[in-house]
């Protein structure tokens, strides 16, 4: 381990940086995939047949939000050296509004679509800083195995939240009580995994940069943002990455929050059924980040994303033609394994072709190409079956498009050129 970190980084603070992975899988896989998006469309808003679409609308407006506040707060925590501050904002704003979604009953819509939507942004803002340590963590040659391990990590916490959350609900008959009835307290869990596991993230991860002089914070953050787009042209890979960022996260996310409920739709799952279903995917997903974040290093990032997309359309293509539980568990598992890899890749490739001192900041601008994505693939998929009377085939097949835009955009990415990019603007020309 010691020969992957920058002089100075010790083992116990790269565990404390990882072990935000581990405290906000959580929230994304109870809230967002296996329990509470079921929940919302099934008995908050009691199956309406504009359900679907009002939890991808929901999402949406939290993803415009971070898309809005995400690179000022960024280019603010670089300036100031404010990562941790801003950090610690955002978790307890995840941690409250995850634990108020306990209050969210039968009916409670706009309740459960504001502590949504507050949450969300939260867990966003959090993602996106937490990914900007990593430049100042590991050396350049080794961001996709300490990327893997923080993301790897972070499904173990995944599993332990949705594990815990899951013999909460499966007890739920001994108790006298109906499974729908569980979920709440199941906000509480994970609300809790996510401090626990954060407040090892903050005693021990450092704040390493430095603040730079300004009048206002506000306006430093602004001209930081002015640079960044008067020198976009020389950032023409990482601008790419951006761009193949946005059409790949558009099915990532697409899966991520809809599959749950394509589960229980298509495949008849009960709620039980797909948090096992969940639980094993967390499984696969860990093995395959934790695996191609060696690949990545070995035969560099753009080919390791590369073989990884081509994953999500295959798996794609499973989903769509399976009509027995087996075939689904085979598409289900591959989706586990691409989604480790792919969104630990893109973590590391942007980290690649990232100044360190600009980190926070352009891993905010990566913020508006993943939320812009989780806007475009959960509104496509959510409107599709609106408009075909609930066809999630078809709109699971769509998905698949995504991916293969992506595939076409990464084919221009140089990853040279874009690490030269990264001494400065004219470097980059030389």
């Amino acid at each position: 381990m010691s020969s992957a970190l920058n002089e100075g980084v010790k083992k116990r603070e790269v565990f404390a940086w990882a072990m935000y992975d581990f405290a906000n899988s959580g929230y994304t896989t109870v809230v967002l995939t296996a329990v509470f998006n079921a929940y919302f469309v099934s008995v908050i808003a009691a199956g309406a047949e504009w359900a679907t679409f009002a939890w991808t609308a929901t999402l949406a407006v939290s993803y415009i939000a971070v898309m809005v506040a995400g690179p000022l707060l960024g280019a603010y925590a670089d300036a100031h050296a404010a990562k941790k501050r801003v950090l610690f904002f955002a978790t307890v704003g995840c941690v409250i509004s995850t634990a108020l979604l306990y209050f969210a009953g039968p009916g409670a819509i706009y309740l459960a679509i504001t502590m949504i939507i507050i949450s969300n942004f939260c867990y966003a803002v959090g993602e996106n800083i937490t990914a900007a340590f990593l430049p100042e963590l590991a050396k350049p040659d080794a961001l996709g195995k300490v990327s893997g391990w923080g993301w790897s990590w972070g499904y173990v916490g995944g599993l332990v939240a949705l594990g815990l959350s899951l013999m909460w609900i499966m007890g739920a008959e001994s108790r006298g009580q109906k499974t729908a009835d569980a979920i709440g307290l199941t906000m509480l869990i994970t609300a809790a995994v996510y401090a626990a596991g954060a407040s090892i993230t903050f005693i021990f991860l450092k704040e390493r940069a430095s603040a730079a002089p300004t009048n206002t914070a506000t306006e430093h953050a602004w001209a930081r943002l002015l640079r960044s787009a008067r020198e976009a042209s020389s950032y023409r890979d990482l601008i790419l990455v951006f761009a193949c960022g946005t059409c790949y996260q558009a099915g990532v996310s697409t899966v991520v929050t809809l599959a749950a409920i394509y589960a229980q739709e298509v495949m008849s799952f009960t709620t039980q059924d797909t948090l096992i279903l969940v639980l094993i995917v967390n499984v696969t997903a860990c093995v395959g980040a934790f695996g191609f974040g060696y690949l990545q290093d070995l035969i560099g990032k753009k080919r390791a994303l590369a073989i990884t997309l081509a994953g999500w359309v295959l798996m794609v293509i499973f989903a769509w033609f399976a009509t027995t539980r087996g075939l689904f568990w085979v598409a289900a598992n591959l989706a586990g394994i691409c989604m480790g890899s792919s969104q630990s890749a893109g973590r590391a490739l942007v980290a690649y072709f990232s100044p360190t001192d600009r980190a926070a900041e352009f891993f905010g601008l990566w913020g508006v190409a993943t939320r812009l994505a989780a806007v475009l693939g959960p509104l496509t998929y959510g409107a599709v079956t609106w408009i075909t009377n609930n066809n999630h085939r078809l709109a699971m097949l769509i998905t698949g498009v995504f991916f293969l835009a992506a595939l076409v955009v990464l084919a221009k990415v140089d990853e040279k050129r874009g690490r030269r990019a990264v001494a400065g603007p004219t470097a980059e020309m030389v």
